[in-house]
């Protein structure tokens, strides 16, 4: 997943795609713990994906921040 395609998500949509990769780690972990996990580069890779889907929530935060400011000065 690139962070150019989360960029055109909304954000309650992002908020589902971090819900959803949280619940997909979670199940990579027990999965990993028992033994049962065949690909080990899944888990890094939904890490990474997580981090992703964080950072643009914060760069959107921070824009909506921003405007908000703007406009409370204006």
């Amino acid at each position: 997943m690139r962070a150019k395609e989360l960029r055109e998500l909304s954000i309650d949509e992002l908020h589902q795609k971090e819900h959803d990769l949280k619940e997909e780690f979670f199940n990579l972990r027990f999965q990993r713990a028992t033994g049962q996990l065949e690909n080990l580069m899944r888990v890094t890779h939904v890490k990474r994906d997580i981090a992703k889907v964080k950072t643009v929530l914060r760069e959107r935060m921070g824009k909506e921040s921003n405007e908000k400011a703007g406009a409370e000065k204006a």
